[in-house]
């Protein structure tokens, strides 16, 4: 065999190589990705409950699809929930960025916040609920916990950022609790309120944004005056 034949051969056949690699690799992000989206359509349709078979089968495809894309519903829970999340975080920052004052900016972020999980109630308890009965469930909580926690930690820099900027020097103290804490308030009164049955009694979505807002700034102190009317 000639010698320069061989040579030439060799760079050729691992730029061939490369080639189906990258391919194969640009193949399976697509198809996760498409994979990704049905799943989210079939937990919309079917609930936050909904198995992975009977995602599969709303999707079109075999349950062990999904296991080898996600490895189990809890990866599949993290995989969606990076979409959604981020999808929520590029609305929330949008909104901020449109405010004129720091109480206009938490409305904004509160408002967006509720409007994205009021879209898919049961999308966003899929994404931020631990699944059950999983072999790897510990494995998929902690995942998960960190997907929400690094969405959260971002929101409450966000929240952080106009208030050091209108608070000014000497309420950083202040700064490092009050974000977080408001974090907790919005996402307990807004999941209690997406779970609660439609009633003339339960506000909009405008409404509680509102509330949870005036929570934020001034409290419930209004609510604990004694009712001086005659």
């Amino acid at each position: 065999m000639n010698n320069s034949q061989t040579k030439a051969s060799g760079p050729a056949a691992s730029s061939s190589a490369d080639g189906r690699s990258a391919r194969w690799q640009s193949h399976r992000e697509e198809r996760r990705r498409e994979l990704i989206k049905s799943a989210r359509l079939a937990v919309h349709a079917l609930g936050s409950d909904a198995s992975m078979e009977e995602i599969a089968t709303a999707a079109g495809t075999s349950k062990s699809v999904f296991y080898r894309y996600f490895g189990d519903k809890a990866g599949l829970q993290q995989a969606v929930g990076e979409v959604v999340l981020s999808q929520m975080q590029r609305r929330i920052r949008e909104a901020a960025q449109s405010a004129q004052t720091p109480r206009e900016g938490l409305l904004a972020m509160v408002s967006a916040y509720l409007q994205m999980a009021e879209t898919s109630p049961n999308v966003y308890t899929f994404v931020t609920r631990p699944s059950a009965g999983e072999p790897d469930g510990h494995q998929g909580s902690a995942a998960i916990s960190g997907a929400l926690g690094h969405f959260f930690d971002s929101i409450a820099e966000m929240i952080a950022t106009p208030m050091r900027a209108h608070l000014g020097d000497g309420k950083e103290a202040v700064i490092g609790y009050w974000p977080t804490a408001a974090i907790g308030l919005v996402r307990n009164a807004g999941e209690r309120w997406l779970s609660t049955p439609g009633s003339p009694a339960k506000p909009d979505q405008e409404a509680m944004a509102r509330q949870i807002t005036a929570w934020l700034c001034v409290g419930i102190a209004s609510e604990l005056e004694p009712d001086k009317s005659p």
